[in-house]
């Protein structure tokens, strides 16, 4: 009944919320003659907070239209390049009309970037795809709300995602691909590629693995805690609901994306009130660049999306509760799981020494993992001051994380 509340109030807050944005423009608009009544500037700022609450948050565009390269401007078009029910291989394809860019952009490497399946849309990963295609062909995996994935695709397990992730890479060739995941997939990630290593596949030419939780029981944070604290039946019958029979996925479990975004705010509540009030006070004074930014920030957090609740189930017991993988005792489809199997590709862990969500160490157990590769080819990073977020998005990614991201690719991509 959870998400049906969830639906309910939706409906109750969508004329309100629509109401409180119109009156905002209303009173707010510069040319506006109800801009001039006294207090009409506090009134629209406190309306459009109230919108700004109250609204539905939908999925975010990537809105990467444009790069500069070395001085010139190159045209980005976002193409689908493989549709799977529960994901699309997203491509940025990139155009110019300068001759020798052309010539350049087309002997740079390929990267796949593999975003999570945890609660935010791919959308998220923005700022890591804009840097990356400075130097780099990208391709990025968009995972599909599962709300919108109708009963008959069936379910969707992390034996599914692993698979998933094994026929991209399939897909883009793996001679030259290199591999980028973040937080979330570094498990899937290292286990699809250590299946294809072990058939004696072509593997990834560099594997870059960005605060994932690769051995949860190193530095356990407060998210490694809440799974080893209650056992997997409390999440089963807490957080796992039905879609509602006014989307596509009716009748499917799922992990309702209001729910994770519950968690989210219940972890630093302060912060986000504090944000809240900041963005009012920032209305009044007319400090249009600062409201526009918390704009921009929440319009992607608050938009989350539903996961399958099979997935959800098995990542808590296989990742956080039983730590399968860094035990050596997983099995996927029946075929164990075994890093050191990877022979042929690189690796390259980044992790943030201030990183709440997955603690210092949790990636680098990649290595201890990976002992087929050998060490000269294998790289670990720590970004000094950085939290999670920040190994793969703002400042310290484009200016510390991003050039030894680019010059380890670059050092192991060469031609078949």
């Amino acid at each position: 009944m959870l998400y049906q509340i969830h639906e309910w109030q939706r409906s109750f807050m969508g004329p309100l919320s629509h109401f409180a944005q119109a009156s905002a423009r209303m009173l707010g608009e510069p040319g506006s003659v109800f801009a001039q009544w006294p207090g009409s500037q506090r009134l629209a700022a406190g309306y459009e907070l109230l919108y700004r609450l109250g609204k539905a948050y939908e999925k975010p565009e990537f809105g990467i239209h444009q790069i500069d390269k070395q001085g010139q401007t190159v045209a980005i078009v976002e193409r689908v390049a493989m549709a799977l029910p529960f994901c699309q291989l997203k491509r940025f394809k990139r155009f110019s009309d300068d001759p020798a860019t052309i010539e350049q952009m087309k002997n740079e490497p390929v990267v796949l970037v593999v975003a999570p399946l945890s609660g935010h849309h791919a959308t998220l990963l923005r700022d890591t795809v804009r840097t990356l295609l400075r130097d780099h062909k990208v391709y990025i995996t968009d995972w599909v709300d599962a709300r919108m994935v109708p009963v008959e695709a069936g379910p969707f397990h992390l034996d599914d995602y692993v698979d998933y992730i094994q026929r991209f890479i399939r897909h883009l060739g793996a001679e030259r691909l290199h591999v980028v995941s973040v937080c979330q997939p570094t498990v899937p990630v290292l286990a699809a590629v250590s299946l294809m290593a072990a058939r004696g596949e072509t593997t990834p030419r560099t594997l870059t693995m960005m605060g994932g939780p690769i051995d949860p029981r190193r530095s356990p944070t407060s998210v490694n805690n809440l799974a080893t604290t209650q056992p997997l039946d409390w999440f089963r019958h807490t957080v796992i609901d039905t879609v509602p029979a006014n989307y596509p996925g009716r009748g499917r479990q799922v992990y309702p994306g209001f729910l994770q975004h519950a968690g989210f705010v219940a972890m630093n509540p302060g912060r986000h009130l504090s944000s809240h009030w900041d963005f009012y006070l920032n209305l009044l004074r007319g400090d249009e660049d600062d409201a526009e930014a918390h704009r921009k920030f929440y319009d992607e957090y608050n938009a989350v999306l539903d996961m399958p609740a099979e997935y959800y189930l098995d990542t808590i017991r296989i990742v956080f509760q039983q730590f399968l993988l860094p035990r050596g005792l997983w099995d996927v489809a029946g075929e164990r799981v075994n890093p050191a199997a990877i022979k042929d590709s690189a690796l390259l862990t980044v992790e943030g020494e201030l990183d709440d969500i997955s603690g210092p160490g949790q990636t680098e157990a990649a290595h201890d993992l990976c002992s087929g590769i050998p060490a000269e080819r294998r790289r670990n990073q720590v970004v000094e001051g950085a939290g999670h977020y920040g190994i793969f998005s703002g400042r310290r990614w484009r200016e510390s994380v991003y050039p030894q991201v680019r010059d380890f690719i670059k050092a192991y991509d060469q031609t078949a």
